[in-house]
């Protein structure tokens, strides 16, 4: 048969599975879709199922869309009827059909996440809540949670007077949904879900009719998605489960790696399927993700292989700071694309956005076109450019469009109305709507003029201060920081804020002339000029490792692979979270198909001042054999260049007498507060750019700026 045509033994065996329920563990770039897709064509040609039978469930409304092109090439028939699609998608079909039954409208509204966070909004004032204790954001977050754990507002966990009064906003809310026969995304899954638990005439139906039901991404599934799909097989049907739980890495959105084992319990699974052949990665780079991810404990099992040979070695390359790692990553990509390599089959990815800031003006300077894949710029993004905003007010405070960015962010009672009369009195003085303030009385007045007290205060406490301080006193004076921190999902935000500051300190250090906030707000806008490059060009893939899930690329770059990076800090606070940051770390590895190139550095600035790290542990975590070292492994060298523009930091001469005048010397025993105590082996540099490199013992050898790392004698 055709179809089957070009399958290799384990997705031959997979694609004609008896009709009992499986679960296929189908590793990164084994050809998944195509299995999948396959699968549908399989039953549907040999007479198993009619195109009516079957339920196809993915995530993206892409793979859906892509699953039934496959399927239209591969078979004679219309795909349209055909019951393909997202759990939302499915959901909102099966609600429309049965909207009677389901308590809706027939023209019910679907929610996105900005008209829900509204709704809340318009909850919270209609039940005179104070926002400031019960932030909208995090009630949205409260009703989703519970919505998706399959629990309403009498249902969820009230152990105090807090928690019972998000369940009470959580009730008015579903209230009001009802009431304007509108629905929120968790809602349609909910909802969809009480429908068949409770009209048994209605589920018995579909179980009948839905004798197939295929998953794809079976390990990102939550635990109502699951009980949903429990409900629709019936006595007669089966499922066909494919994953992989070595990349699943969305638990922060509730994703439940522990559905697939209960999958195997719960359905007396007895084929259990490996797709362990890889299309896509030479054989070190798989090798390397088969030994890290073997570290993880709670895994199924599986391991990767490919008939393309071993390839290249792993490149890791050690820089002494975060500026020489991002000089040497533009350095070796414009090397790639001489050597003949497209830009746009590059892709750099970082555990988290606000390490971009540093790539992208590595980048930007180097003149290399790049794109950011699935997210904003850094200086495009919206808590930086309110950031940015509430500096161009404290530089001058005729800046009218500043002025309505933040006048009202964070929240301070001041609506359109307010506003309205203000640019009105503004234009009657012809003056700035900062300087027409004074103009209004009432409440408007009050509100209006405690904000531009706010900035009259900013601008006098900058007077004197540094530019990175002068950020760094801005974000905690304006209540940026502190709105942020209020959000359940405000952590990014945060660390691009943070990394504000860094930038500010950047730019000092950069500058030999104009070092002020006027000049830096300068620099700040011709950053984020129009200087991406645009959809279709040639141009490098900039992406944080979770947006790179699905992608390949023929060479990648993981960046930053330095304890508290990545693994993130914040894993050593969450169960399994070290698991679920290595099941990260192997997603991104098997993002390549030829050239892997894993980076990490010494010290990095945050918050405006450096921070010492150490390697990551998912480096010692990869065989020695398959890797190549880019400079030697205890850092014994001088790094390259940095991406610092200053002759005095591209070039440091040798100059041993400096640091003995400063009172240190070559075999001289010292203690860092971070690495222990160690021995100085080698001295360079003059002045502010003295570095001492230093042996650890069991911490490796370190190059340190003598100005930064705060030595003591032993």
């Amino acid at each position: 048969m055709s179809l089957l045509a070009n399958l290799n033994p384990e997705q031959l065996a997979t694609v004609t599975l008896p009709n009992q329920s499986a679960l296929i563990l189908a590793g990164a770039g084994s050809g998944k879709t195509r299995v999948l897709t396959t699968r549908i064509a399989w039953l549907i040609q040999t007479g198993n199922v009619s195109p009516a039978g079957v339920l196809a469930v993915t995530f993206t409304n892409k793979a859906a869309k892509e699953m039934l092109t496959r399927i239209s090439a591969m078979l004679p028939i219309s795909t349209r009827g055909m019951w393909v699609g997202t759990f939302h998608g499915l959901c909102n079909r099966l609600l429309r059909a049965h909207h009677r039954d389901a308590g809706l409208p027939q023209l019910f509204q679907i929610l996105d996440s900005a008209d829900q966070l509204s709704l809340v909004k318009r909850v919270l004032k209609s039940m005179n809540v104070d926002e400031d204790r019960f932030p909208p954001k995090q009630a949205q977050y409260f009703i989703n949670a519970n919505k998706e754990e399959g629990k309403r507002a009498s249902e969820a966990e009230a152990y105090d007077d807090f928690s019972r009064r998000y369940a009470e906003i959580y009730a008015a809310y579903d209230e009001q949904c009802q009431r304007e026969g509108v629905v929120d995304f968790a809602e349609l899954l909910l909802r969809s879900f009480e429908l068949l638990s409770k009209n048994q005439i209605l589920r018995e139906h579909y179980q009948a009719r839905f004798r197939h039901i295929l998953v794809d991404e079976f390990q990102d599934t939550n635990r109502l998605q699951y009980r949903w799909l429990k409900l629709l097989n019936g006595p007669g049907s089966v499922i066909f489960a494919v994953g992989d739980d070595d990349q699943s890495i969305y638990a922060f959105r509730g994703a439940n790696v522990g559905n697939m084992a209960d999958f195997e319990r719960d359905f007396h699974v007895e084929n259990v399927i490996r797709l362990e052949q890889n299309y896509r990665s030479h054989g070190n780079i798989l090798d390397a993700a088969n030994a890290l991810i073997s570290n993880n404990r709670k895994r199924l099992g599986k391991n990767l292989w490919t008939a393309a040979g071993h390839g290249e070695p792993l490149r890791v390359f050690e820089a002494q700071t975060d500026g020489y790692e991002a000089h040497w990553l533009a350095e070796e990509v414009e090397a790639l694309h001489r050597d003949g390599l497209a830009r746009r089959d590059i892709g750099v990815l970082y555990r988290s956005n606000a390490q971009s800031r540093i790539l992208e003006h590595a980048l930007f300077s180097a003149g290399i076109p790049y794109r950011v894949y699935g997210g904003l710029r850094f200086f495009e993004r919206m808590e930086v450019k309110h950031a940015l905003a509430y500096l161009r007010l404290i530089a001058s405070s005729e800046d009218d469009s500043a002025f309505l960015r933040v006048v009202n962010f964070p929240a301070r009672g001041i609506g359109a109305r307010s506003l309205e009369a203000l640019q009105a009195a503004a234009r009657a003085g012809n003056t700035s709507l900062y300087n027409a303030v004074p103009q209004l009385g009432g409440k408007a007045g009050n509100a209006l003029g405690a904000f531009a007290a706010k900035i009259a205060t900013l601008r006098k406490e900058a007077d004197g201060l540094a530019l990175p301080e002068i950020v760094e006193h801005m974000l905690a004076k304006s209540g940026l920081l502190a709105h942020f921190q209020a959000e359940k999902d405000g952590a990014d935000r945060l660390e691009n804020l943070q990394e504000l500051i860094n930038a500010a300190a950047l730019f000092v250090q950069e500058q030999d002339e104009q070092q002020d906030l006027h000049a830096f707000l300068a620099h700040a806008a011709l950053e984020a000029g129009e200087h991406q490059a645009g959809e279709g060009s040639d141009a490098l893939q900039l992406m944080t490792v979770h947006s790179a899930k699905g992608l390949e690329f023929q060479a990648v770059f993981v960046t930053g692979l330095e304890e508290g990076l990545f693994p993130h800090e914040q894993s050593r606070n969450e169960a399994d979270g070290l698991e679920e940051e290595r099941r990260l770390m192997y997603v991104a590895i098997t993002r390549a198909r030829a050239r892997l190139y894993l980076s990490f550095a010494q010290n990095r600035m945050l918050h405006g001042q450096t921070r010492y790290n150490v390697a990551s542990r998912f480096l010692d975590e990869i065989p020695a054999g398959l890797v190549k070292w880019l400079t030697p492994r205890l850092g014994a060298q001088p790094s390259p260049a940095p991406v610092l523009a200053s002759a005095r930091d591209a070039a440091i001469p040798r100059s041993l007498p400096r640091a003995e005048q400063m009172g240190w010397r070559i075999g001289q025993n010292v203690i860092h507060a971070k690495f222990g105590q160690g021995v100085i082996v080698d001295a360079e540099g003059q002045g502010p750019d003295t570095r001492l490199q230093i042996n650890f013992g069991r911490q490796g050898m370190k190059w340190l700026a003598l100005e930064y790392a705060k030595l003591t004698a032993a």
